[in-house]
């Protein structure tokens, strides 16, 4: 899972990702992250010229594992309640 949950007011995804164990978290935040922007921009192509600098996401993420939370549901629900507060 990786979004940004200690500034609420930044704009974040929050993503729930399963992988097999040979590929390690900035492997795959490295993928989504090139593979959405990749489509947003073939979709859109306003909005790469709109960003500065042409990227459309941040470098930072947050990564954690379901295992250090107990269990899948148990992140889903914290992911379901983000801004709520």
């Amino acid at each position: 899972m990786f979004g940004r949950r200690s500034r609420p007011n930044i704009p974040h995804l929050p993503l729930l990702i399963q992988s097999v164990p040979m590929y390690g978290p900035k492997k795959n935040i490295q993928t989504v992250k090139s593979l959405t922007a990749r489509e947003i921009f073939r979709r859109a192509p306003e909005v790469k010229r709109k960003l500065w600098g042409g990227g459309f996401w941040s470098e930072g993420y947050y990564v954690n594992t379901v295992s250090r939370y107990g269990n899948e549901e148990v992140i889903r629900r914290c992911v379901q309640e983000q801004g709520k507060e």
